[in-house]
């Protein structure tokens, strides 16, 4: 319905099937950071599919084979899903990802 009442803009870089599990809204610079699997996205408001930034970020590839070893699903469970993303300061974000159950963490400059 919203589609088709030209109510919404759906942001196209999702066909990729990544699971977003995050949100942080940055209102006074007009941006949208969104935490999926293996990657973190940097939106524009205005047009959430204009200069889409993205971060590849997945788990070690030694985590991922223990994972697996684990008996985990290499899928939807053998992944880095990024589930913080917190306002540090103005230039920086702090974001933490699960690393195929080996949690890892760091910092973005947005600049």
């Amino acid at each position: 319905d919203l589609l088709l009442s030209n109510s919404c803009i759906p942001f196209l870089g999702s066909t990729e099937g990544l699971d977003f599990r995050t949100l942080l809204l940055d209102e006074e610079r007009g941006r949208l950071l969104i935490g999926a699997k293996d990657h973190i996205f940097l939106l524009n408001l205005v047009d959430l599919n204009k200069n889409v930034k993205k971060i590849y970020w997945p788990a070690a590839k030694e985590k991922v084979e223990l994972c697996k070893l684990a008996g985990k699903d290499a899928h939807t469970e053998c992944a880095n899903f990024i589930r913080v993303l917190q306002p540090y300061n103005r230039t920086h974000v702090y974001a933490c990802g699960t690393g195929a159950f080996h949690p890892l963490c760091g910092y973005i400059e947005l600049g």
